[in-house]
Formats: C-alpha cells, structure tokens, sequence
C-alpha cells in the first residue's frame, strides 16, 4: 500500500527564493502544455501526444531566448508537471467516456502564481536524499530543515514540496508500506453519523460533535472584518489574508488531528466497521452545509476504509436508501415518518428506541447481512424514497431524503 508522509519544513531565505523560482517554472510549462493542446485543437489539429509536447514546451523551449530560464531548475520538476497535466487530460477523457465513476470531471485550468497552494514534485530521477542529519537534500534548492515527527516506514519514492496559503512548507514524501494486520477481536460495530452527535456506535457509544469551525467562528469573523478593510492590491492586506489563511489552517490541522485518532481507535477495538454511505456533496446544498462541511464525514470514512484495509479490518458501506433510522432493531417494523426532531420512539412491539443509537444497530445488521451473503441477493427491504415532508432538502438535490435522516438542527 502507497502511504503519504507529511513534515513541516524550514527553508531559509535562499532557499524560498529558489523554491518559488522552481513552483513558477513548473507553473509556466504547465501552462504552455495547457495552451499548445487547447491550440491544436482549436485549429482542428490532432492531439498532442506526450512525448511531442514535453519536447516541445521542454526541451525545445529551453533553447530560445524566452524559455532560457527554465534550466535553472531541476528538469524533474519540469516532468512532473507535464505528467500533472497529462494525467488531468486522462482523467478528463475517462469522464466523458464513462470509464470514470463520479461526477464529470472538468477540463485542466491554467495555474495561477496567486494560487493559494504552490507545489513541485521530485521523483527518484532528481536524486533527491535524505540526509544523516535529517536535512532533505533537493537539487538546486539546497538542505532543507525538515521537523521530523516521525520516521518514514520506508524509502520515499517521490516527495513533494508544498507551500499552502498561510505560506507554511511542507514534504510530502510518498512510501510503500507493508500492510501491518492487527490482532484479532470479535468486535464489530456500526457507525451512525450525525451533528449533534459526530458518530453513534452500535454498542451505544456515543462521541459529540466537537464543531472546530464553529468553535473558531468568533476569531475567524474578526480576521475577515480586518481583511476587508485594507486597501486592495497593498501589503497590509496581504498580511491580513495570510493571518485568515493560518487562522483556517489552525481548524483544519485540528480537526485531521482529531479524525486520524478517532478513526484509528475505532479501527483499533473493532474486527468489521460499518457505516452509512452519505452523500454528503448533496448535504453541502442544505441550510446545514456549514455544520456538515465542519463535521468533515468524509474524510473520516475515508480514513477508515484506508486504515482498515492497511490493518486487515473489514469496512463497508451501507446504502444510503437503508431506512436504517425508521426501521425497528428488534422486529423490524419500518415507521412511515420520522421528523428530525424526534430523538426517541417507540415501536409497535414495545421497543424503546434511542433514534441515532437504533440506526446504528441497523447499519451493523445491515453491514453484516451484506458480507455474509456470497450468494450477492438482496436480505434487506429493497430502496424506496423517503416521504417528501421528512426531507430537509432541496428537491432538486443530488441526494437522497435519507442522508438527512440521522441529522439534527445544528
């Protein structure tokens, strides 16, 4: 499995003076690869291959007066970023030939040296090194100071530089790791997510919302009235927009922090983790889209599925069409309504039910009747919609009325 390393790095003065030579290079082969292709198409010409391209915007470019600056940088640097560029184009390709899950991938963009995030690759064909005193050794920059938090878990086979908003510098060297299989429990657990509550376990755990964003939202609403009120294109307003940019970056290191431990804790306890495959793009549409952008569900699924493929876990997902919050964990009996403000119900058979707590035992009766089955057929009730007056969304959202059902007013 291919793992990402991230450090914090220091360059001194020298070196920021070469890395942003280095991120504007990148950045104008980039665009003069964008520009010959979308050129030769406008003049009904054929495609231009890779190998055409790279010696035409590199190799070629080099040799005029125009271009003669770019070999003062690390020709890697220069591939990488037409392998950036390539890659969009395939992307793109396999999106509109239907080869590409998801939503339509849109055509490359020209970069911008006001772009908020900066970046350049080394591969091992740049002989970048890590040293015995834990300098990282890159050509043509220098030894940069790197906060080692860390020990790579293996030989890095590429790293990138990165310079984010608030103009801090990272490393992110690219490894390829073992799998590192935990030792076996019986545990198992399913997962409901929500806002008042960030996730409910099967077991009746329940972890609250610790709300990052909202916590900050005093700071960062001061840090935005000072932005506005400097003058446009001057230096105060620059160094305003950088301290709204560290005072974001403080939130989202924050919340990542508290997602990889809260993730590796519950991969760590359970043998098979379920949870409910949301739709969260369509829920970023909704008068909660704030509250669910700071919950930051998919980065946590993400995390788990990740963690527990790398520790020789099982993760799944339920379907989002589940009705796994109306649904009765004992017999179950499906309720036709449930508005979202009624936390707790009863059922027909005289169970008592925790609203949020019900749902995730469904998820898990779910997640385990899905594996369990080899045979592929259908063991639960088949998908059906929500009633209208249950959802809390736009009609014309790309999202089922029930990735809303385990939500609560924020």
């Amino acid at each position: 499995m291919q793992l990402r390393y991230n450090y914090r790095v220091y360059p001194d003065a020298a070196q920021r003076e070469s890395l942003a030579r280095a991120f504007g290079c990148a950045r104008v082969v980039f665009n003069d690869g964008l520009r010959a292709r979308q050129e030769a198409r406008a003049g009904d010409q054929r495609y231009v291959s890779d190998g055409d391209l790279s010696k035409q915007v590199i190799t070629r470019a080099k040799l005029t007066p125009e271009r003669a600056w770019l070999g003062g940088v690390s020709s890697v640097v220069l591939q990488q970023a037409l392998a950036d560029l390539n890659a969009a184009y395939r992307n793109l390709f396999a999106s509109i030939t239907g080869k590409r899950k998801g939503r339509t991938v849109a055509p490359p963009r020209f970069r911008s040296r006001k772009d908020s995030r900066q970046a350049i690759r080394f591969t091992a064909n740049a002989r970048f090194k890590v040293l015995d005193n834990g300098r990282l050794r890159l050509p043509k920059i220098g030894d940069l100071e790197v906060r080692w938090s860390r020990s790579l878990a293996a030989a890095p086979s590429s790293v990138t530089v990165i310079r984010d908003a608030a103009g801090r510098y990272f490393a992110s060297f690219v490894v390829q790791s073992a799998d590192e299989p935990l030792p076996h429990v019986e545990a198992e657990v399913g997962i409901d997510l929500g806002l008042t509550h960030f996730a409910v376990l099967s077991d009746g755990t329940k972890t609250t919302a610790p709300k990052f964003l909202r916590r900050a939202s005093r700071k960062l609403r001061r840090l935005q009235q000072d932005l506005s009120r400097k003058q446009r294109g001057s230096n105060n307003r620059r160094k305003a927009a950088v301290k709204v940019a560290r005072a974001h970056a403080r939130v989202a290191d924050t919340r990542r922090d508290w997602l990889h431990k809260r993730s590796t804790e519950i991969i760590r306890d359970n043998q098979a983790v379920y949870v409910e495959d949301l739709c969260v793009v369509g829920l970023g549409r909704t008068r909660l889209a704030k509250s669910v952008h700071d919950a930051g569900w998919a980065r946590f699924t993400a995390m788990l599925e990740y963690k527990a493929a790398r520790h020789g876990r099982t993760f799944a997902r339920v379907d989002r069409f589940f009705p796994s919050t109306r649904m009765c964990s004992d017999c179950g009996h499906i309720n036709d309504k449930m508005a979202l403000d009624i936390r707790s119900w009863d059922c027909p058979c005289g169970s008592h039910h925790d609203r949020d707590v019900n749902a995730a035992r469904n998820i898990l009766a779910a997640g385990r009747a899905d594996r369990l089955n080899d045979r592929g057929a259908r063991v639960g009730p088949p998908a059906m919609v929500a009633p209208r007056g249950e959802a809390v969304i736009h009609p014309d959202a790309a999202c089922s009325t029930r990735s809303v059902e385990g939500l609560s007013t924020f």
